[in-house]
């Protein structure tokens, strides 16, 4: 989300509880996935998601946005709840053909098929060495590019 936050926003436990939801229906649905990740990790996630990373669901590719890494790629129902809820192009229909072959839900997240995920999910550990990577470029880019003046890269 941008700075501006919505007045409406759903209170903290609707969210976790849609996320928690969400994963568990998908995961029943294509009876394969991993839930546990998604619901034990649902309330960390909303906090930052919503509290504290800059994103924009309108522009997902918006440059100064932060990057949600998430190394443990089977709990991708916890990202991709995340995305739905929040207003990303990942309409219900999507989270309802998660796993299946040519959905913008994969088993694994994959960068490039649904908007708002950073990077492919894979090994664990990949997330933070994807993380160290994106950050470093990052700092390289504002060394680079940024003026006393004129901030392009933050």
């Amino acid at each position: 989300m941008t700075a501006e936050r919505s007045v409406t926003q759903p209170k903290f436990n609707d969210i976790t509880g849609a996320i928690r939801m969400l994963a568990v229906d998908a995961v029943q649905k294509a009876n394969s996935g991993h839930p546990g990740a998604p619901m034990g990790m649902a309330e960390i996630a909303e906090v930052l998601w919503n509290r504290h990373l800059r994103h924009n669901p309108a522009n997902p590719k918006w440059p100064d946005r932060d990057r949600f890494m998430m190394s443990n790629g089977h709990g991708s129902m916890l990202v991709y709840a995340l995305l739905h809820l929040s207003g990303y192009d990942l309409p219900i229909e999507e989270l309802k053909r998660f796993r299946q072959m040519n959905s913008k839900t994969p088993g694994h997240p994959e960068y490039g098929y649904t908007a708002g995920v950073e990077t492919t999910g894979g090994p664990l550990g990949q997330g933070i060495t994807n993380a160290v990577g994106m950050a470093m470029a990052e700092k390289l880019l504002a060394a680079e590019f940024n003026k006393p003046d004129h901030e392009i890269v933050n």
